[in-house]
């Protein structure tokens, strides 16, 4: 039985005419589908799946539901979900959905309880919001569950954390580290949607601005090398070693953010950590600078210390808020420190997409297929799909490559040919 919580089922037909739109540059996704219609790889498999609530999503369940999975999905961030598309699929796919745009905490909780409520056997994640319920609130249920799947850097460090402890109660497959994934999701999908979501909220022009980029992990430098690409200055603010010598020799500039916060214009976190700005660096910062996060949770940017130091705050316009501190000092968060690439903007184009949903449909076959053999870990996409999906994604933009000819496979694999 489809079930259902979302903003109106009016919305359906714009919102299966942006599935179609986006389904046209997911060829590797159809690419699956098809093979899955025939096959059906998940028949009778019930799927919770915790995503941002788009079309790009709504083509992955509806691959899982040519699979013959019955799936629920509910959002995994409230300002996500594009509302036509939830109607779109209760009414054109008959898939369950629980998701409202700007939905409250309480909404939010309620639509992840209601999506384990339909007792699924898979988990699918972005963030880990549904493993953690499973694994605090809701661990009966965890009984019947034989795994799950995990879409963001952020969700696998929480679950690597969990199962560090031996407290996670089922394997998870780590689709965001998947070489399909990370290399092109994070760096190309985050790059481009970042840009796209701060110029939606704010009209700004990026050149000759001072952009601080918080993190050059793979968001990171995709981020940073886009921004650049607009004519910013970027500075890039780092707690490890290697990533902040790799960005100084990608040519950015490199310093911490309690000096980074005095200079910067633009402050973007995409870190997955908490408070990476903090009430000490707001103080710092130049009158009209603007904060936002493409990371994950919006912990990233300490707001509610923001709010406890503000002598006042007003939304000057959609996603924009202004704070203004002592000194008449104005500075202003941008989509209250959630996905701004989501939120005012509409994520990643979906011809990348396409090949991080290619990885969670795979890996929730492999799963299935064999969860039997595995621990209560969490595991790497096999190679052979992650190749598989590079394999499917060139050949889906007509690109061919070379292949070893018989004598360099000996050569490759020998060591008696020296110079």
């Amino acid at each position: 039985m489809v079930k259902k919580d979302v903003k109106s089922l009016k919305l359906a037909k714009q919102g299966k005419q942006r599935i179609e739109w986006a389904d046209k540059d997911m060829l590797v996704l159809n690419l699956i589908r098809e093979r899955f219609k025939k096959q059906k790889p998940l028949k009778g498999v019930k799927m919770a799946a915790c995503l941002h609530v788009t079309a790009e999503t709504a083509n992955l369940m509806r691959t899982l539901k040519a699979g013959g999975a019955e799936v629920a999905l509910c959002a995994s961030n409230p300002l996500s979900t594009q509302d036509d598309v939830a109607a779109s699929l209760v009414s054109d796919y008959g898939i369950s959905v629980f998701a409202i745009n700007a939905e409250n905490r309480a909404t939010y909780y309620k639509h992840l309880n209601q999506a384990v409520d339909m007792k699924p056997i898979i988990t699918m994640d972005d963030g880990a919001d549904l493993v953690s319920l499973l694994h605090s609130k809701r661990v009966k249920d965890t009984k019947r569950v034989v795994g799950g799947t995990e879409e963001t850097t952020t969700g696998v460090i929480r679950l690597k954390a969990l199962a560090s402890e031996g407290k996670l109660l089922y394997p998870i497959v780590a689709v965001n580290d998947a070489e399909t994934k990370h290399f092109f999701d994070n760096r190309y999908g985050t790059g481009q949607s970042t840009i796209d979501g701060i110029i939606r909220a704010t009209d700004m022009l990026l050149a000759g601005k001072n952009v601080v980029v918080a993190g050059y992990g793979w968001c990171g430098r995709g981020f940073a090398n886009k921004a650049r690409g607009m004519g910013a200055n970027v500075i890039v603010t780092e707690i490890d070693d290697v990533k902040a010598l790799e960005a100084v020799m990608d040519g950015f500039s490199v310093m911490p953010m309690n000096k980074a916060a005095s200079v910067g214009d633009l402050f973007v976190t995409l870190t997955g950590d908490m408070h990476v700005v903090d009430t000490a660096h707001f103080k710092k910062m130049k009158s009209g600078a603007m904060v936002c996060n493409s990371g994950h949770f919006d912990l990233e940017i300490n707001v509610t210390g923001l709010n406890k130091i503000a002598k006042s705050k007003k939304n000057v316009k959609p996603f924009v808020d202004e704070y203004t501190l002592s000194g008449n000092k104005k500075v202003y968060v941008l989509a209250e420190g959630r996905l701004i690439n989501l939120a005012a903007a509409e994520g990643h184009p979906a011809s990348v997409m396409d090949m991080s949903f290619a990885n969670q449909a795979l890996s929730s076959e492999y799963v299935i297929k064999n969860y039997k053999k595995l621990n209560d870990e969490v595991y790497t996409v096999p190679e052979a799909i992650d190749k598989n999906i590079a394999k499917l994604k060139l050949k889906s933009m007509g690109i061919s490559i070379d292949k070893l000819t018989p004598e360099q496979e000996k050569y490759l694999s020998s060591w008696e040919v020296g110079t």
